[in-house]
Parts: C-alpha cells; sequence; structure tokens
C-alpha cells in the first residue's frame, strides 16, 4: 500500500478494540464525538502525504518512518515535524511519537528482538500504520524499583511465556491517541536491574487485541464552539491508562523480553528521538503565543508601552533560544553504531529544558497583557444574537474593532486560562520527560573533560593531578 489516505486511515479503526470513556463503553470511535474528533487530528498525517509530499512521502513511503541515515535526513525529519505540528496547532499529532519508539527499538534491540523490530519497521512502511506509544507505567511508590512494589501490577510485567506467545499483566499510564492509533508499541520506561527481569518488555499490538482495555481520560471533554474555544474545539488530544488484563502477546510481535539489561538503553534510545521530536513540535506552539502576544497588545492598545515591549522581548529570547538550539541540534548530529544518525542529546535536553522552564513565565505575560477580559467576555450565543451583538462590538472595541478584541481574547483564554490552558501548562511541564529528567540528561551528556584539562592547564597543574584524570561523567560517579 505504501500510503494511505485520510479516510483509509479512518476505516481501519473500525473494529471490536474496547474504550472506556466517561463511565461507558465505546463500540464506534467515528460515532463518539469527543474520540472523533481526535481521529480527525490524527488524520492529518495521513492528508499531509497529499499536500505536502515533498514533505511527507519518502521513497513512496511515509517520511515519518524514514530512519535517519544521514544529518540531511533529521533536517528533513525536523521539517516534517514542524508541518505537522503547525497544522495540529502545535502539538503532536500521531505518527511522531511511534516513530520515535520504532527508531528506538532498532537502535537498541538485539538478536531476534532485532530482527522482529526490522520485520515491524517494514509493515510499517508498507501499510502506513499510525503507532500510539505506551512506555509509562503506573510506577506506584517512585522510590521503588517495580519488583518490589506493593502491588506487582504497577509495572507492566511478563507472568508468562511458552513457545509461540507471552503474556503481560499491568498497565501503562498516559498513552497518546490510543483509541485513534492502528497499533501500539510498548516500550520499558526506565532503567532495571536483575530483580526487575518480568518488567523488561517491550512488544507490538492491536488496539483490538483481547484482554487490553483503554479508559481514555475525559479531560476537555465535550464540544465547544469555535468563537469561544478556538482552538480546543478543533483540536484534541486524548490519553488513555492502558490496562493489560493477561493479553497474549504472539512472539513475532515481542521486541525485548525479559532482558533487564536492555531496558536502560532501550529507554534511553527513545528519550533521544523523542524530545527531538518535542523541541521541533513545540515551534508552531512558540509561534503562537509570540503572535498572540503581538495580537492582544495591539488589540488593548498597549504595544508601544516600555513595559509591554520589555515582557515581550523576553518572550522573543526564550522562544529564539530554544529555536537555536533545536537547530543546533541537528547540526551536532552524530551516527551510531549502526548507522542511525541521533540528534545530540545535550542539546536536545538543553532545547527542551528551556522551554518547559520558560513556559509558566510566558503564560502568564500573555494573561497580563490580555487582562480581565479572558474571563469576563461574551460567549458564543450573545454574539450569535442579532440584537446582543451590536452592543457588544460597541462596548468592548478597543484599539481595534469589537469582534477582532474579542476573537483575540478567546484565543489567548483558551490557550492560557481555560482547560485547555491547564491542559498546556501539564504538558509543557511534563511531557517527553519532567525538567529533572532533562537535566539528568544534560549531566549524562556533557563531557567536562577538556574544560577541567585547560582549567588545570591555567592553573598551573601537573598532568598527575587527581582532577586530570577526573572521570568524564562526574556526576555519574556519585
Amino acid at each position: 500500500m505504501g500510503i494511505r489516505t485520510a479516510e483509509q486511515y479512518r476505516k481501519g479503526l473500525a473494529d471490536d478494540r474496547t474504550i472506556v470513556y466517561r463511565g461507558r463503553r465505546v463500540t464506534d470511535v467515528e460515532q463518539e464525538p469527543d474520540i472523533r474528533s481526535a481521529t480527525d487530528r490524527c488524520a492529518l498525517c495521513f492528508s499531509l502525504s497529499t499536500d505536502r509530499p515533498d514533505l511527507a512521502v519518502k521513497n513512496g513511503y511515509s517520511a515519518f518512518y524514514h530512519l535517519p541515515r544521514s544529518r540531511e535526513d533529521l533536517v528533513a525529519r525536523s521539517a516534517l515535524l514542524r508541518e505537522i505540528s503547525r497544522r495540529g496547532a502545535g502539538a503532536i499529532v500521531l505518527k511522531e511519537v511511534g516513530s520515535d519508539a520504532l527508531f528506538a527499538l532498532l537502535r537498541a534491540c538485539e538478536g531476534e528482538g532485532l530482527e522482529r523490530a526490522r520485520a515491524f519497521h517494514r509493515r510499517c512502511l508498507d501499510e502506513d500504520l499510525a503507532l500510539a506509544v505506551a512506555q509509562t507505567d503506573a510506577k506506584g511508590n517512585r522510590a521503588l524499583p517495580p519488583s518490589r512494589q506493593a502491588d506487582p501490577d504497577l509495572y507492566l510485567r511478563v507472568i508468562d511465556s511458552d513457545a509461540d506467545s507471552i503474556t503481560v499483566r499491568g498497565a501503562k499510564a498516559q498513552t497518546t491517541y490510543s483509541p485513534n492509533a492502528d497499533e501500539i508499541l510498548v516500550l520499558p520506561t526506565r532503567a532495571m536491574g536483575p530483580d526487575d527481569a518480568d518488567y523488561a518488555v517491550a512488544f507490538a499490538i492491536p488496539p483490538a487485541t483481547p484482554g487490553l482495555t483503554l479508559y481514555v481520560s475525559p479531560y476537555s471533554a465535550g464540544q465547544r464552539n469555535a468563537f469561544e474555544f478556538p482552538l480546543s474545539s478543533k483540536h484534541r488530544m486524548l490519553e488513555s491508562l492502558t490496562v493489560f488484563n493477561d493479553v497474549r502477546i504472539p512472539r513475532e510481535r515481542v521486541f525485548l523480553e525479559r532482558n533487564p539489561t536492555t531496558a536502560g538503553p532501550l529507554t534511553l534510545a527513545f528519550v533521544d528521538f523523542h524530545r527531538h521530536t518535542a523541541i521541533n513540535y513545540k515551534l508552531p506552539f512558540l509561534d503562537l503565543m509570540l503572535g498572540a502576544a503581538h495580537l492582544v497588545a495591539e488589540a488593548n492598545g498597549i504595544s508601544r508601552a516600555g513595559h509591554v515591549r520589555d515582557k515581550v522581548s523576553r518572550m522573543v529570547s526564550w522562544a529564539e533560544t530554544v529555536r537555536g538550539l533545536t537547530e543546533l541540534s541537528d547540526i551536532r548530529a552524530k551516527p551510531d553504531d549502526r548507522g542511525v544518525w541521533r540528534p545530540d542529546p545535550l542539546v536536545v535536553n538543553l532545547a527542551k529544558y528551556t522551554f518547559a522552564h520558560g513556559y509558566p513565565e510566558a503564560a502568564a505575560v500573555l494573561v497580563d497583557l490580555a487582562g480581565g477580559l479572558l474571563v469576563t467576555g461574551p460567549g458564543a450565543e450573545d454574539w450569535a444574537d442579532p440584537e446582543i451583538r451590536p452592543v457588544l462590538e460597541k462596548y468592548y472595541a478597543g484599539a481595534v474593532p469589537g469582534e477582532r478584541r474579542l476573537r483575540i481574547a478567546h484565543l489567548v483564554a483558551d490557550l492560557t486560562v481555560r482547560d485547555f490552558g491547564g491542559y498546556q501548562m501539564s504538558l509543557n511541564s511534563h511531557a517527553e520527560g519532567s525538567l529533572e529528567a532533562e537535566k539528568l540528561q544534560m549531566i549524562r551528556s556533557f563531557d567536562p573533560g577538556p574544560a577541567i584539562r585547560y582549567a588545570e592547564e591555567l592553573a598551573g597543574l601537573a598532568d598527575d593531578t587527581p582532577l586530570s584524570r577526573a572521570p568524564s561523567h562526574p556526576m555519574e560517579e556519585q
């Protein structure tokens, strides 16, 4: 098949997958409005192949699944990620994260697991699949490893195996777009020790597999009008608690089984690409925030005020720092021992950290520039009334006409103070890794050796002093 249309993708979701949403079983994803709106968004991956084949198609297949074999391939992937994010209002759609996980399998798996991963990659290309990724475990008491949890099911684990299959039990949390996917890729969430062998597992599974249940979060549930909710009325993300109740996985779909030494490297291989995806899909979101800041300042007639120019300049500094670091991560890219080019992990994590660290201040600036109108303005019903609307147009006029000012205010409100804004606050702090996880990766990736030796040289220290023999990553020794 090679390339599917958006309509073919939609038809492929018609099966007996078990979805629980707002306390009831969903039998048809196309008939449930909230889930259908997420499908609409995910379908952008497929319409992009028609609209922009120069970006989205590579050698007759989806460019999302093109394994980077050069720096140029990585730069092309970045451009693809940014364009699909721009169409999705500055967030992921579906194939991006799935391809991140697929590339991780191809980089970290060994032996039979690697051969199966390669075969699955071939299938993703041939059938143009949409992949969700289930990585984050429930985790329970985070001070304890998987094997020491009070409830052994708080991390997904292998409970049985035979010549043809393995059987797993447990759950994965926060699985994005699982109701809208053709396949779900399951990865370990952390490094593991010898006692955690049962939890070191990776595989692919269709959502309609018996024993698998998707409990979809109702956050931002309900249909919204485009006047008050210009973003969340069109762009919805779904997350699920993905529960495996003694689910049988055929061996040809198993990429990692009870091998704890590979769990950590596989997790980090996913992080390399997933955070690269994150910083690229954030760039259109940064443009959205900067554009909204300029629009709302103009609408309120304060764009030339000194304090406003100062606040906007800080937003520009933040956004362009992230953009520059994102581009630098491609420039510094290097191949691994299998010839797969990966973005520079230090710069990727620095870009992601810079974005997440600066986001709360940028959101606060938007709220400050907009004023109380974010929560006191009129709704769509009043705006649609022919007798009320002239009153609103008259009294809500600012430096621009009333309609323009209100639509800008609703954009900022949707982005910051309504439930979509709350989702963004959590998403931008924790998705693709927390601030602490990014700092840890920066320490792991930074080699202080040259800086230490330079400082020793200028201090007049001999080559055989203890510092000159310091480990490349001293923080890792602690």
